[in-house]
């Protein structure tokens, strides 16, 4: 019998073809401006006997799935005594289980000791999912994220000290016409300080039922970048990268005008170049209609 889920459903690109448990239902959080994914949900934990009953279904009918996702919004909001258990579950369970994930706040990971975030990654889980949206305080007050970006990189080092990988993503267009220096500026900041496995861009993209709640939480006029502004953006974004180790880079989501792809440092030149073509017009861009966060 198939998993019947609570929806909406939301997950990352890459764990497309992965299987999904939900263990959480909604966002903890639920108040950053610009995601309207979690707004019909209200924040609730799954017991362990309802989240084991999916685990022996979805057993039962992919028995060799290798990948796992945890969802809903954070399920790290979860304590680690409740996730523990599904841990060893989905391991007992799956046999050939390599990778667990899920989505993480900044404040789930600063609420949990580095001994229980290394417990965590001993248990299997191994992928962290953090929306890192911007490196500039400005921009994160007007989002509402509820993080600063001293919070933001506590958190990541957090991660990286406990062996857990951290896949981030930035929202391009965050900062509007008027702050896009400053949010650019403040999120090469961020990421040349803080370690990072995965870096993903996204391009923004507001849902109609957010737009005043976003527009109103800005606190001044906000004017939405173009295609063209936003490829200046993640020009800028990549000449100013300088991490510590080598970054998996990937603008692939279905939001971006552009998909690059490339490992930073190395490829940066490549990824300018790819960049400076559909500057000129000379790169097919992915039409609106077929956008979406």
């Amino acid at each position: 019998m198939p998993l019947s889920y609570h929806m909406p459903l939301y997950r990352p690109p890459s764990e497309g073809d992965n299987l999904i448990i939900q263990v959480t239902l909604g966002c903890s959080f639920n108040r950053c401006s610009f995601c309207s994914m979690y707004r019909s949900k209200k924040y609730s934990r799954r017991s362990f006997e309802d989240v084991s009953e999916d685990i022996g279904r979805a057993a039962r009918s992919r028995p060799d799935a290798r990948r796992v996702f945890l969802a809903d919004g954070d399920a790290l909001s979860l304590p680690t005594a409740q996730l523990v258990p599904v841990l060893d579950k989905l391991k007992d369970a799956l046999p050939k289980l390599s990778r667990v994930s899920c989505y993480a706040t900044p404040g789930n990971i600063l609420k949990k000791s580095i001994e229980e975030l290394q417990q965590l990654k001993a248990q299997g889980l191994s992928l962290l999912y953090l929306g890192i949206e911007s490196g500039s305080n400005l921009i994160l007050k007007k989002i509402t994220k509820g993080a600063s970006q001293r919070g933001i990189a506590e958190a990541m080092q957090k991660a990286h000290d406990a062996g857990l990988k951290v896949s981030g993503t930035v929202i391009l267009g965050l900062g509007g016409k008027d702050h896009w220096q400053e949010h650019i500026d403040g999120t090469i900041e961020l990421l040349n300080k803080a370690p990072i496995t995965y870096l993903s861009t996204l391009q923004l993209h507001l849902e109609a039922d957010i737009v005043a709640e976003f527009e109103s939480k800005f606190g001044e006029v906000f004017e939405i970048q173009d295609d063209d502004a936003i490829m200046e953006e993640q020009h800028r974004l990549i000449s100013g990268l300088n991490p510590a180790k080598p970054v998996i880079f990937r603008s692939n989501h279905v939001s971006n005008a552009l998909a690059l792809a490339g490992n930073l440092p190395r490829d940066r030149d490549k990824l300018l170049s790819q960049l400076h073509v559909a500057l000129d017009g000379e790169a097919a861009l992915r039409p609106w209609h077929m956008r979406g966060m």
